[in-house]
């Protein structure tokens, strides 16, 4: 799909991921809508690539088809909507709050949902491209991430689901599984990443790759594209697999 021009909502942009793919969005001349919660960031963003900023909360009921009535209301249109946002908890299950699995589901889950069905039926009218920010926790499962994985899981599939559904529309339907990338998302986990390996990737890395899948229209891109292997590995071997987890976590 052709980026220039195009009308672009990315959801999670006031750090990480979401402000360098604005950031990618804007020198290739797309007209970018800017979402997160950070109304300080975000006016830093705007003032740096001219993107038109809107503040929300996507944990809150309905968030996203507001959000996506907003977007509407100041271009008429959205050609590609990238959902990026996305909020972690480490620690056991059973010591999760209530309250935080309702956000990770909220934020992770349903408002991409909400956003997905708001704007699908203007791009099945005149085309457009669906992004969807996974993670291999979602493919693999994590240790210490039962909520967070399942909903990168739940996500993961409703994308797949989708794109099929939408074989033969004017609707495209890319999926992103990145894995440990330097962004704020592990300080606000409530759990710093203490691994020497994998080193986490820049964020602008994943932009790039994300950005390359619009324009291309990529089904799935994994960042980096090694992390394929052990997704294979458990699909293939998966006793194989479960022993290689257990061992290195």
């Amino acid at each position: 799909m052709r980026l220039t021009g195009a009308v672009v909502l990315v959801t999670g942009a006031s750090s990480g991921i979401g402000a360098a793919v604005v950031r990618r969005l804007a020198d290739a001349g797309s007209q970018v809508v800017a979402a997160g919660r950070d109304p300080d960031r975000l006016d830093r963003l705007a003032a740096e690539t001219g993107a038109t900023t809107l503040v929300t909360d996507l944990s809150r009921p309905h968030a996203g088809r507001e959000l996506a009535e907003r977007a509407l209301a100041r271009y008429t249109r959205v050609d590609v909507l990238i959902n990026n946002a996305g909020v972690g908890w480490a620690g056991p299950f059973n010591g999760m709050a209530d309250s935080l699995a309702d956000e990770l589901l909220a934020v992770n889950l349903r408002a991409p949902m909400e956003l997905t069905r708001a704007l699908l039926p203007g791009m099945c009218h005149r085309g457009g491209h669906l992004v969807f920010v996974g993670s291999i926790a979602g493919r693999l499962g994590v240790n210490g991430e039962a909520v967070y994985a399942a909903t990168k899981a739940g996500l993961d599939a409703f994308a797949q689901s989708l794109r099929m559904e939408l074989a033969g529309r004017q609707v495209a339907v890319s999926t992103v599984v990145p894995g440990v990338v330097d962004t704020p998302f592990f300080a606000r986990r409530g759990q710093p990443y203490r691994r020497r390996r994998p080193r986490p990737l820049p964020p602008d890395r994943v932009a790039a790759a994300l950005t390359d899948a619009i324009a291309n229209d990529r089904a799935e891109v994994y960042v980096p594209r090694w992390l394929r292997l052990p997704v294979a590995v458990r699909g293939l071997l998966p006793a194989v697999y479960r022993r290689l987890a257990t061992r290195f976590g």
